[in-house]
């Protein structure tokens, strides 16, 4: 890059790698850019993001700078190599196609919490979004478990079936929308939908509740193990507080002893089941949402057999939409908290597909609450290099709990 500065005008090709895709870049990079005055081009490919910048020498050179330096919340700028070409003189700039010429390489990004902004959205009455359990914008929501393939765009994900309404579209659109080319933006008009099912797979009635969320929220109030489908997989529900709920969750998991992890609907609550100092409510709060292990509180309305015999329980908050719905609904049904288990009995795997977590689930869970969108469990050699980054963080937190 040495010369750029002495240039009148200057033409930059930049190869960004890290966790580039699925976090906003190509969004990031286009403003960044339109800031500056520069003409040229952003794009994912199966390595990362190219960028092409043309103008003047000292407007490249602050994109350049600025580039790793201001970068969306979620990515992880890991290297940026630069090299001089010759200018075009181009004044617009765009965000093109993606290309592949090769292998797999990107890193995608692991899902991220529900940001603060969609989760204003989901609690507003007069937001098109208001109780939709699938909201996300380019700073939240699924990556990693809906991606297919890279380059990271919505065709090569679980997203892929779902057409955008013009409303949606006109946001992904919108390069002042922060859901400006995010790839599972969605609504209830056009978007994954949430039912109630029963242990054969029937569709149950709502009884009176708004959505199935709510159904599902009356349920588990009165004392029903529930299956949860969530962003990478199936979960098993109860009442935190109901005794009978949780041995009956318990025995039929064949789950003996080992203490069950605990969803609290916000920091709040959580604190009215364990003595969280400030090491406890940053961790709670941070993106990947891990299960922290807290002295529990004296006169938490926990169940004994949530955690026979321990002095500590381990409780996460929300991460998802859905989460973050039917915690709110629980909380005006009374109900403090939520065990909250993987979807198996004990020393299987994991259920994700929906047909075997109805057969596989059918004798422990009373009903199931689900969505439409497909669950994507790809193991190629990038996104195992996902989980692994993934999977080191996770452990750090629960040490440092």
């Amino acid at each position: 890059m040495s010369g750029v500065a002495d240039l009148r005008a200057a033409r930059v090709r930049a190869r960004v790698e890290g966790i580039v895709q699925g976090v906003g870049f190509r969004p990031y990079v286009y403003r960044l850019a339109c800031e500056e005055r520069l003409g040229g081009f952003v794009l994912n490919d199966e390595r990362g993001v190219v960028v092409e910048v043309d103008g003047r020498a000292d407007a490249v050179r602050r994109f350049l700078a600025r580039l790793p330096r201001e970068s969306p919340p979620l990515a992880v700028v890991e290297h940026v190599e630069c090299a001089r070409i010759a200018s075009t003189g181009e004044r617009e700039f765009r965000i093109v196609a993606s290309v592949r010429q090769g292998g797999a390489d990107a890193l995608v990004a692991p899902d991220a919490a529900t940001c603060a902004e969609c989760l204003a959205e989901l609690r507003d009455p007069l937001d098109r979004r208001f109780r939709y359990p699938f909201a996300n914008c380019t700073n939240c929501g699924p990556r990693f478990t809906i991606v297919r393939d890279v380059p990271y765009d919505r065709p090569a994900t679980t997203m892929a079936g779902f057409t955008m309404c013009p409303a949606c579209q006109a946001e992904y659109d919108d390069p002042g929308d922060r859901r400006f080319h995010a790839q599972p933006n969605a609504c209830p008009a056009c978007g994954p939908r949430a039912r109630l099912l029963g242990p054969d797979g029937e569709e149950l009635a709502l009884d009176g509740a708004r959505d199935a969320v709510e159904a599902a929220a009356r349920r588990l109030a009165a004392g029903a193990v529930l299956a949860v489908k969530g962003i990478g997989g199936y979960h098993l529900a109860c009442d935190a507080g109901d005794e009978s709920a949780v041995r009956a969750l318990r025995a039929r998991k064949r789950r003996e002893d080992r203490p069950f992890a605990l969803m609290a609907r916000d920091e709040p609550a959580a604190g009215l089941l364990v003595e969280l100092g400030e090491v406890e409510r940053e961790l709670l709060a941070a993106s990947a949402r891990p299960i922290v292990l807290a002295p529990r509180r004296a006169g938490a309305r926990v169940a004994g057999s949530v955690a026979p015999g321990v002095g500590e329980l381990g409780v996460m908050l929300p991460y998802a939409p859905l989460h973050h719905v039917l915690l709110r609904d629980l909380g005006e049904l009374g109900v403090d908290a939520l065990v909250l288990t993987s979807g198996n009995v004990s020393d299987e795997p994991i259920a994700f597909r929906d047909g075997d977590a109805r057969e596989r689930l059918a004798g422990i869970a009373d009903c199931a609450l689900v969505h439409d969108r497909p669950i994507e469990t790809r193991t190629d050699d990038s996104l195992a290099r996902v989980v692994a980054l993934g999977g080191r963080r996770r452990t750090l937190l629960l040490r440092r709990s």
